[in-house]
């Protein structure tokens, strides 16, 4: 099967060969905002001696190498199915040709960087530059970084809204951040919230909760417990054996906390097998797990891909550098990316989570292309080495705000990022039960950043062509559609400070079917075989024979009533939801 490269932008083909006389001075502009983004106030330069940590992603030497490699151990029709890369063969894939680290190193050099604050990462293919004065970035970026400071949240980046690269390295150079990404209210936000419910009736339900594990209870149509997603799901009758290798990653950002307490609370009320169960906290860039302080978003991650994959080990990542940012008078403002920050380190490591959940996500249009395009072939890298990632959609159905922020102020449909990266597996929203139907507050849609890969041709395009004229020039009918799949995300019960409380929103789904999901990976390694890595192409493909379609509903949004779910995929709950027994018959 060929597959084809994701990006609407065009590839443009590397020259190797080193200008002799590079020109340092003749800079052309690398990204740009049209005006500062909403929200977002300056407050002035840095002080004197403010430092910045930069990091300079390098174009590849084979640009679609990394891609083909990842199609070619993800396709099952194809010869290297499951055999996925190491770290190492990854690393050779992604590195930049010996004449681009050679020109990036003499620019650095002639504006007077020290080799010794200069280090590679991201398996090679990124410079990463510690302790910069912020001037000396200005004068290297031809950028003008300033504090900027959130109207609403009282958040301070120190970001400039415009860099530039002297034109003898846009073909060597993907992206230098921090630069242009602002991020935002929602930036990193939280994919669920709390719905008002007299917390007496939650108390009833964690003492007497649905027992079954295979038979959908009809409370479970008002109050989602462990035993419902067991029984939607088909899990209940598996008990993962492959505990000494297959393990379930779960991030955490925006200084959440997960507390073993409030799990097992959950655990003894709810599935008292496994009230054992605990997790491995990892801290990355500072990240801190306050027992003392438990928060809604990893309470409710930890609690449900515990219940679920249990007794499968689980990681909670908790990665530093997000707002509430304290500063100090060398550091005035978060420089800090949270997204490279925990791919920064989880790509160094050996030994990585053969399933990863996050239910995070920015507005697409937020994320500067050049940041999204150069993150997104860093999932493609976790991808080819084995790992399934996996995605919340959002809450916010077809979108919120909806113009454009390109100062003309355009109508639009907006999608999420991560959750339009081709290379991940965006989780979109259900509710109710026999049947399940779309949740209203399910995002979905069309990137605007990629194009649609080809392992969705046939299934986006049958959507497509039934939608008609239907909200034409609200959306990219040739980028990439998500969600991929979908689960429950609305009336989980949860224990957060030892209380319980109802929870919704696409994080409800995303642990879910990442728990799922690891099930399968500990069912392929007990029998000796490959984790699934990658899931996409096999979604759809083989494995859509293993997932029930959602047909009814929509997500509203931009005072629209959204895209509908129909036969097939739709931009709602993309193939549907897993049934756990099917999708084991498929891939075993």
């Amino acid at each position: 099967m060929l597959w084809r490269s994701s990006f609407l932008t065009a590839v443009v083909p590397l020259c190797f060969a080193s200008p002799i006389f590079p020109r340092w001075d003749d800079l052309e502009v690398k990204h740009a905002w049209s005006s500062v983004p909403r929200n977002w106030i300056s407050v002035g330069l840095p002080p004197n001696g403010t430092t910045i940590d930069l990091r300079i992603a390098l174009k590849p030497h084979r640009e679609d190498a990394l891609v083909g490699a990842l199609y070619e151990v993800s396709d099952p029709a194809h010869e290297k199915y499951g055999a996925h890369l190491s770290k190492e063969e990854v690393a050779t894939l992604v590195a930049p040709h010996p004449d681009t680290v050679e020109l990036v190193h003499a620019w650095l050099g002639h504006h007077g960087v020290p080799a010794s604050s200069i280090r590679p990462s991201y398996n090679g293919g990124w410079l990463t530059i510690t302790s910069l004065p912020a001037s000396q970035a200005d004068a290297l970026l031809g950028a003008s970084y300033q504090v900027y400071r959130h109207t609403e949240t009282d958040e301070t980046l120190l970001r400039t809204v415009e860099y530039s690269l002297p034109v003898d390295l846009h073909a060597h150079v993907a992206l230098v951040a921090p630069t242009t990404y602002f991020g935002g209210p929602r930036a990193l936000h939280r994919t669920s919230r709390l719905t008002p419910t007299a917390k007496h009736l939650l108390a009833g339900a964690l003492d007497d909760p649905p027992e079954s594990p295979t038979t959908v209870s009809s409370s479970c149509a008002g109050m989602i417990v462990p035993s419902c997603l067991q029984a939607l799901y088909n899990t209940g009758s598996y008990t993962p054996t492959a505990t000494d290798q297959n393990t379930l990653g779960i991030t955490g950002y925006l200084q959440e906390n997960a507390s073993q307490a409030d799990l097992t609370l959950f655990l003894s009320k709810l599935m008292p097998d496994a009230a054992t169960a605990d997790f491995t906290v990892v801290s990355v860039a500072g990240g801190t797990n306050d027992q003392n302080n438990p928060t809604l978003e990893a309470s409710l991650d930890i609690q449900y891909a515990e219940s679920l994959a249990f007794p499968t080990p689980t990681i909670f990542y908790t990665t530093g550098g997000s707002p509430p940012f304290q500063a100090d008078e060398n550091t005035p403002a978060n420089t800090n990316e949270p997204y490279l920050d925990w791919l920064d380190f989880i790509l160094a490591q050996s030994d990585i989570p053969q399933t990863i959940s996050t239910s995070y996500g920015d507005d697409e249009q937020t994320v500067p292309p050049d940041y999204a395009q150069t993150v997104c072939s860093l999932f493609a890298q976790l991808g080819a080495q084995g790992v399934s990632v996996l995605f919340s959609s959002g809450d916010t159905g077809v979108g919120d705000d909806c113009v454009s922020n390109d100062g003309l102020n355009t109508p639009m449909f907006l999608p999420n990022f991560p959750a339009t990266c081709p290379y991940i597996t965006a989780v979109g929203g259900t509710t109710g039960v026999n049947p399940e139907t779309a949740a209203g507050l399910s995002s979905g849609g069309f990137s605007n950043y990629f194009a649609r890969p080809s392992y969705q041709d046939t299934a986006v395009s049958n959507f497509i062509s039934g939608l008609g004229t239907q909200f034409s020039g609200l959306y990219n009918a040739s980028g990439r559609g998500f969600p991929d799949i979908s689960a429950q995300a609305e009336n989980f019960i949860i224990v957060i400070g030892q209380e319980p409380f109802l929870a919704e929103g696409t994080s409800c789904a995303a642990p879910t079917v990442s728990a799922i999901v690891s099930l399968l990976n500990d069912y392929l390694i007990s029998q000796g075989k490959s984790p699934l890595g990658f899931l996409n192409p096999l979604l759809y493909s083989t494995g859509a024979a293993g997932l029930n379609d959602i047909t009814s509903g929509s997500n509203p949004g931009c005072n629209t009533d959204g895209f509908s779910a129909v036969e097939g995929w739709d931009p709602v709950t993309g193939l549907g939801t897993p049934d756990f027994g099917k999708l084991q018959a498929i891939v075993g």
